[in-house]
């Protein structure tokens, strides 16, 4: 069994800063790209940033140069197959809403080696503050 665990997510005033986590759990083979999708009332769930194995980043245009995707790449402390970060600087009204994790994910069932899939995680609320 998967699972994605966000944190992080809270109030902050515009300008702060926060940092998201993600952590993946579970009977995983590996985990492929990660990736930062954030959801406002009214609107369709939006990219923010994604992360491959590799380590590399793309942003959408509105979060450029203020935010930063990471990745631990190994198992940590915890137990968590692998972790993303979603560092949030100079937050501004725009940025509020539920942000989720998602990781593409080859898991291992019955001990075989499944086929890549979406995962997702349960969300985090940033709240911005004037």
């Amino acid at each position: 069994q998967v699972q994605l665990v966000e944190s992080g997510g809270g109030s902050v005033q515009t300008g702060g800063s926060l940092t998201l986590t993600c952590k993946a759990f579970g009977t995983i083979y590996s985990v492929e790209t990660m990736f930062w999708y954030r959801q406002t009332p009214g609107r369709q769930r939006e990219l923010v940033a994604s992360i491959t194995k590799s380590e590399t980043t793309t942003y959408a245009d509105a979060v450029k140069g203020r935010f930063t995707i990471s990745r631990d790449n190994y198992v940590s402390d915890d137990n968590a197959v692998d972790t993303a970060y979603l560092q949030m600087n100079n937050l501004k009204a725009e940025d509020a809403g539920v942000y989720y994790c998602k990781a593409v994910i080859s898991p291992v069932i019955n001990y075989d080696v499944e086929s890549e899939r979406d995962y997702w995680g349960q969300g985090t609320r940033v709240t911005v503050r004037p």
